[in-house]
């Protein structure tokens, strides 16, 4: 962490400044580049819109319960200026004590209409837009508006779009599969599920840049170091595509080789076959359900809750609610989605090989851009455990 605090960041290229910040997370970087920022945001003031469609809130829930930086203290050093958030809006409606507003500092659709004619801002979505029934989008409604509509106007105007969470990305739970999926027709801004051609903007014939931010809800590091990349001149907003997967996820939280497996609290039981076949055991929960093996998403490094823990660390199996098809496909969640254990062959770009795993933290770490500190000390550690279990293993099968 020493050499990170005099590192130039804003000399650096893309590419590493992703790593760096995306393993530093959003409260070191924050905290140790604080003047380095101020300087580069002095004269400006980045505009943020944030929209909710069918969603339950839980993507801005997420954000607001960040630590260090809480979501305030983000606002102040980034110089961001949310121009509007249902919920962070204090007395404002259509109707205030009664009487119906007609000015955009107490009537917030005004206020919302004001701040998209305005333009050059960045984007936010938080939830599905739904196109049905038959093309309407009357499914979400706005007040008298549907979301599709209010969607279409903020998105023609933004500078590019932000959508987090899996409704906003991919459609989530509101695209399951159901009787009354395709009559509600719930999309993600860019795709619907793993499909692109069916995402909102292609329907709607819109040409904007956009960064999908996945999982259920978004981890705040990934929500928070995003815009301060976007906004700190580090993702090149016109052509975001060479730091995003084929999803539009950045590959620095969601990166293509590595899985959730890797770094899980509980491999070590994996790689010596200890299974749990009941929920409240302390070995590995893939017979239980776990997707970790199949999710690609740094949350076994990152963790969640104030970097404290992480839902197979809690005792939950993974339901990779950060990759594109979920709801469908990791349900059922507490079921093993196959007969046979995953392989640990090389060629299985999903695991690391059994043979001599105990090095594959650190590369793992480093594909990620793992910090030098608390990661590598913290893997040095689970290897070792590892190391100890697989020999303990042998001594009792020997006697």
């Amino acid at each position: 962490m020493g050499e990170l605090e005099n590192t130039d960041f804003l000399s650096m290229d893309r590419r590493t400044f992703l790593k760096v910040v995306g393993a530093m997370g959003a409260s070191a970087f924050l905290g140790l580049h604080r003047s380095e920022i101020s300087k580069a945001l002095e004269l400006s003031k980045t505009r943020v819109i944030w929209i909710h469609g069918a969603e339950c809130t839980g993507c801005s829930e997420s954000v607001l319960n960040g630590r260090d930086p809480d979501i305030f203290q983000a606002i102040q050093k980034l110089s961001v200026d949310i121009a509007y958030h249902e919920m962070l809006i204090q007395q404002q409606g259509i109707f205030v004590d009664g009487e119906l507003a007609s000015t955009s500092e107490l009537n917030s659709e005004i206020m919302l209409d004001e701040a998209i004619e305005e333009g050059g801002y960045i984007l936010v979505v938080e939830g599905a837009i739904a196109n049905g029934p038959d093309g309407t989008g009357k499914y979400c409604m706005y007040g008298e508006r549907t979301f599709k509509e209010l969607f279409t106007k903020a998105a023609s105007n933004a500078t590019f779009v932000l959508a987090i969470g899996m409704c906003a990305t991919y459609g989530g739970i509101n695209s399951a599969n159901s009787e009354i999926v395709d009559l509600m027709d719930f999309r993600g801004v860019a795709f619907l599920r793993r499909d692109p051609s069916k995402g909102m903007l292609t329907e709607l014939g819109i040409d904007r840049p956009v960064i999908n931010i996945a999982g259920c809800p978004s981890n705040p590091d990934w929500v928070l170091l995003t815009l301060a990349a976007v906004i700190l001149g580090k993702i090149d907003i016109n052509d975001p595509d060479p730091i995003l997967d084929e999803f539009k996820r950045p590959l620095v939280f969601f990166p293509e080789n590595v899985t959730l497996h890797w770094n899980c609290p509980r491999r070590g039981y994996y790689d010596i076959g200890q299974f749990d076949t009941e929920f409240s055991g302390d070995a590995c929960l893939w017979k239980l359900g776990c997707k970790g093996p199949y999710t690609h998403s740094d949350c076994a490094l990152r963790k969640w809750n104030g970097s404290v823990n992480m839902c197979t660390q809690a005792g939950s199996p993974c339901i990779s609610c950060c990759e594109p098809g979920f709801f469908d496909n990791s349900t059922p969640f507490y079921k093993n989605v196959q007969t046979v254990a995953p392989s640990n062959s090389e060629t299985d770009s999903s695991f690391p090989s059994n043979e001599n795993n105990e090095d594959t933290i650190t590369p793992a770490a480093i594909g990620l851009g793992a910090t030098a500190g608390a990661t590598v000390i913290g893997s040095a550690a689970y290897a070792a455990r590892r190391i100890v279990q697989k020999d303990d293993n042998k001594k009792e099968m020997d006697q």
